[in-house]
């Protein structure tokens, strides 16, 4: 049980290393050893003026002064000791390290240390500039005169978690001076004696000498690098705040209300996206998370989000309880913790309040429009909602006899709900889906009566994406290209965090040979979707085979059919870009699997039935397939 004490002064180091770039990858062991030698050196400062370190995970040390000149000179005499020792690499990986010290309580238990003043020193150090050193009023105002550094008067700061604003300065060694020598201390051992504690926290980073950074911004995929063009576009989006909402775990431990706890947690993650001022995590990431026990701080830290909201369900004859909580990823605290029972018809109010409980909370603002558009349910029909959510677990399985189980889900929620606009488009998707697995017997009549269908959902339902994405869909696969993007556009103006719209974006954009668009747009869903599915990199691959970049093209098909070998649209823009790159055995021996999996597949059958335009690359395509073996 935490033993909560007076505050002390602490130390903290965090260190991030994240590695997305090919130069990261090669660097790994290097960076590794590198932060852990930059560690000790740390450590040593720290014992060096009378400081105890507390803890050492790996990106954090914590370490206990009793004085605010010690934990100060503690820290300067680091950055000093380090810029020289920087100055001898011979490489571009440089451990920086930022600084930040901060009065306030701490909380210690099982060997960590938690507390304010720990958040708070936190948020002084991500004020810092890496090499330098940031401290709070009231460190400030503790520092002896004749001690020679420069202070710098950075203004009141709004800091997150923190009702009330906090000046903070930067501190720094008069030009010419030398850190004060250490004075000698009797602390071989935490000190418990003094009533007032101090905390500094120590952000680690790799940096490149020349500007690149080694360390990622928030929304960067961990596997792609983001694109120059859209950097701009993703730090804007990182200044949001951050949100993940995981799987609501179903308490009744019966198999068949799964669906259900899973598409609640879809539907608050859907009326999340639509928020402009928010940045939501893809349901493809946060399901990810489904089933394992995981603390919030290292979902926070592997996905680069602000907050967690996590919860679960137990739905009992007419009855349901929901419990849910918003946890601060950065601390583990919760900001609060609501549980509603109720009868299970009043689920979606449920789902309403919880989603407006989130805004509140985090200050969004909101438009008129998201306003309205939080405002509409899909549906209040509880037996409709059941029968879509089988609908949507039987289409995830993706074979022929799910895709028609599917379709009949689909068909009794709009039975039960004929104004469910959402179902309609849920079955114009499964249908178009059918079309291209050609497992339709009538397949011009199956496709005439998808782009039916999501008509009807998007005229029924125009508030969510998933109507104008299926819309979008159905156009695609009839191949009419400029009506499939102007329905995904729409998609996701109405929700800006939508991934799975901007794959469906890219992957329409390659069959048009936009492939600087499609990369661009990829990217933005890789970076809302870290954990992303095999589509992903495979329009990635086949944006960079229309660009004739066929290594990198072979690269990241390799990656996508390692996802999924059984994807044959991965192994038919792998064969080919085998081809460009003169691997011939590669590629007859793709060929030979993709008439494994599907034994009609010829180059007339994908020239009529496939979704290609009349492109230069559909061309190349069906050219290097021939060259390859693939039968007329």
């Amino acid at each position: 049980m935490a033993q909560h004490q007076p505050c002390k002064l602490a130390v903290i180091l965090h260190a991030d290393v994240a590695g997305s770039t090919e130069l990261v990858r090669r660097n790994e062991r290097l960076a590794h050893e590198r932060i852990q030698s930059t560690f000790r050196t740390l450590s040593e400062s720290v014992r060096s003026y009378g400081g105890f370190a507390r803890e050492i995970r790996g990106d954090a040390l914590v370490a206990e002064f009793a004085r605010a000149s010690d934990a100060v000179c503690a820290a300067l005499h680091f950055q000093g000791t380090n810029s020289e020792s920087n100055k001898r690499l011979n490489d571009d990986i440089v451990p920086v390290v930022r600084i930040g010290i901060a009065l306030g309580e701490g909380i210690f238990a099982d060997g960590a240390v938690t507390g304010p003043g720990v958040v708070l020193a936190q948020r002084v150090e991500q004020l810092a500039t890496p090499g330098g050193v940031c401290i709070t009023a009231a460190i400030h105002e503790a520092l002896p005169k004749r001690l020679p550094f420069e202070q710098e008067n950075l203004g009141e700061k709004t800091l997150k978690g923190f009702d009330e604003p906090h000046r903070v300065f930067k501190v720094a060694l008069i030009s010419g001076q030398a850190v004060p020598g250490a004075e000698k201390t009797e602390n071989s051992r935490p000190m418990a004696w003094p009533r007032v504690r101090f905390f500094a926290l120590f952000s680690l980073v790799i940096i490149f000498i020349g500007g690149a950074s080694l360390w990622l911004k928030p929304w960067e995929s961990e596997r792609e690098p983001t694109a120059s063009t859209d950097v701009d576009s993703v730090q804007q989006q990182a200044r949001k705040p951050s949100i993940v909402v995981l799987p609501f775990e179903e308490l009744s431990k019966d198999a068949s209300q799964e669906p259900f706890a899973d598409g609640i947690t879809e539907d608050i993650i859907t009326d999340l996206s639509g928020l402009s001022r928010l940045m939501v995590i893809a349901s493809n990431t946060s399901f990810a998370f489904k089933g394992k026990t995981v603390n919030a701080q290292t979902i926070g830290k592997e996905l680069g989000v602000d907050y967690v909201l996590e919860g679960s369900i137990r739905r009992y004859g007419d009855s349901v309880r929901v419990n849910a909580q918003l946890v601060d990823a950065s601390t583990g605290f919760q900001k609060w913790a609501k549980r509603y029972d109720r009868e299970v018809t009043e689920v979606f109010a449920v789902q309403d309040e919880l989603t407006e409980k989130i805004v509140e909370s985090l200050s969004v603002t909101l438009s008129p429009q998201e306003e309205s558009r939080l405002a509409r349910q899909p549906t209040n029909n509880l037996l409709a909602y059941d029968h879509f959510q089988e609908g949507q677990r039987l289409s995830r399985i993706s074979t022929r006899e799910t895709n028609l189980e599917a379709q009949v889900a689909y068909r009794k929620a709009i039975e039960a709900d004929p104004a469910y606009g959402r179902a309609y488009g849920a079955l114009a998707y499964n249908l178009s889906f059918n079309y291209l697995r050609s497992w339709s017997d009538s397949p011009m009549q199956t496709i005439d009566r998808a782009l039916e269908l999501a008509k009807r959902a998007v005229e029924l339902d125009p508030s969510i994406p998933q109507t104008y994405w299926s819309l979008g869909y159905a156009h695609l696969v009839r191949k009419e290209f400029d009506q499939a993007q102007a329905a995904v556009h729409e998609a996701l103006r109405i929700a800006p965090n939508y991934a799975d719209g901007y794959g469906l974006l890219a992957l329409i954009q390659n069959n048009m040979d936009d492939a600087e668009s499609a990369i661009a747009n990829i990217r933005k869903g890789m970076a809302l979707n870290p954990h992303y599915t095999w589509d992903y990199p495979y329009n990635l691959g086949r944006a960079y085979y229309i660009l004739g970049q066929y290594d990198k093209a072979v690269e990241l098909l390799e990656a996508a059919k390692a996802r999924n070998p059984n994807a044959l649209p991965v192994r038919r823009i792998l064969a080919a870009s085998y081809v460009r790159t003169g691997r011939d055995d590669d590629a007859e021996w793709e060929v030979e699997e993709i008439q494994t999996l599907s034994p009609q597949e010829t180059l007339s059958h994908l020239k009529n039935t496939r979704i290609s335009g009349h492109t230069e690359s559909a061309q190349r395509v069906l050219d290097d397939l021939r060259k390859a073996g693939l039968p007329e």
